[in-house]
């Protein structure tokens, strides 16, 4: 599939993701409007059959509207007349049942002679148990001077409890909407995996394919009969194939280094190096092209010889690799505190700032636009990571894009 395609599938698959939790918002936003509205609805209604009722007890006439809301959760009724507890009692928790208001609520009736709500009390449909509450903090009012008032305690959770269901069916498409968000990462992932190994697959054949190449061509002349009367030609010859040998044999070694090091299983073999000789002898085959600065006083340290030379050799050929033009590249040495730092400085392309913690991870490789010519597996600076990690070593990285970079390996000595 290709990369466009795929990146219109991601986008229309977060739209669409982001449009059903929006939808599922709505409709849950919906729901609990029309059950406020129904619920206050059935409220004004229920509270309006009481005053009926309680105008033909006390024969008094019924003022329009005797229903006011005062608050969401607080109803005042006008009864022009005085009302008596247990009748009132009877009426509201009828007319509650009637209208399907099974619920908690608390009951208060307003004293005009001494201007307080009286006769608190805590109500249920749902039950016959009832016990006193205070009344201190209702709010009255100077319109009737005979009402009585209405509290809904738990007018919140009532409406959570009628919304059960659209709840779990929100909650249930939203985990429908989280595997399939998952299920997208999985086969976007896997695809980048399958690309990146592709990659990695046609980049190490292309590096074994050099040696290899150049192996067979020095066979074919080692076994001409004319290289046996040119002792320093077959001597260049032979010194061409053990290169090549060794060549591969430290790719090879690098991609198992990398398996047994994922896997714990990497042995380090320890001994005591001086640093600045081994250094000397990576630099052998480059003739010339990296200058040295050894300025530690004590190059001795405890290193795994055949990890520590893969592993300076992989910075310096990154370094020349990123460097166009005549490269620039210094190995330096110093001492920090207790610690022997060895530096690969280059004047080369460096890295951007988003790239500088993704280079380190196994076959990635920077974008570098048009420069198509730099050849590698992608795994190097991802093994010079392994390889610090198994020594317990620090390992930085300082770079600018268009003018170079510095890595520093801090190792302690004793």
């Amino acid at each position: 599939m290709p990369r466009l395609t795929i990146r219109w599938l991601t986008v229309f698959s977060a739209l669409l993701i982001i449009g059903v939790v929006v939808t599922q918002i709505y409709w849950v936003k919906q729901a609990l409007d029309l059950r406020n509205r129904q619920f206050t609805q059935n409220a004004h209604v229920a509270l309006q059959e009481v005053a009926e009722k309680l105008s033909k007890v006390n024969g008094v006439m019924q003022t329009t509207n005797p229903v006011e809301q005062l608050a969401p959760e607080y109803f005042l009724v006008n009864t022009n007349a005085t009302t008596q507890p247990d009748l009132l009692e009877h009426f509201i928790k009828d007319s509650f049942q009637k209208y399907n208001l099974i619920t908690d609520f608390e009951v208060g009736i307003y004293d005009c002679t001494t201007d307080k709500m009286r006769y608190g009390m805590f109500l249920s449909t749902k039950n016959n148990e009832k016990t006193s509450a205070p009344t201190s903090d209702w709010i009255k009012t100077d319109k009737y001077p005979y009402y009585f008032g209405v509290r809904f305690p738990e007018y919140g959770t009532y409406f959570a409890g009628t919304i059960t269901r659209a709840v779990w069916s929100s909650v249930l498409v939203l985990v429908a909407v989280c595997f399939f968000a998952y299920a997208l990462f999985v086969i976007l992932r896997q695809k980048h995996l399958s690309e990146v190994q592709r990659n990695f697959v046609n980049n190490m054949t292309h590096e074994l394919q050099t040696p290899i190449s150049t192996i067979r061509i020095a066979a074919d002349v080692l076994n001409t009969e004319v290289i046996v009367h040119q002792p320093e030609r077959h001597k260049r010859y032979v010194h061409i194939v053990q290169e090549e040998i060794m060549r591969l044999q430290s790719q090879v070694e690098m991609v198992l280094s990398m398996a047994k090091a994922e896997s714990n299983t990497l042995t380090l073999r320890k001994e005591p190096i001086d640093v600045h000789q081994l250094i000397e002898s990576i630099l052998l085959p480059f003739e010339g092209k990296i200058q040295l600065q050894f300025d530690a006083a004590n190059a001795m340290v405890e290193a795994d010889p055949f990890h520590f030379r893969n592993m300076i050799s992989n910075l310096i050929d990154n370094a020349l690799k990123y460097s166009p033009g005549e490269p620039e590249v210094w190995v330096k040495t110093f001492q920090k505190k207790n610690c022997l730092v060895v530096a690969i400085e280059d004047k080369g392309l460096g890295i951007a700032p988003e790239y500088q913690k993704k280079i380190f991870n196994k076959f990635f490789r920077v974008p570098y636009g048009d420069v198509h010519n730099v050849k590698g597996s992608g795994i190097g600076l991802s093994y010079v990571k392994q390889i610090v990690k198994s020594h317990h070593w620090h390992l930085e990285l300082e770079s600018i894009l268009g003018q170079g970079s510095t890595f520093r390996i801090s190792i302690p000595q004793k």
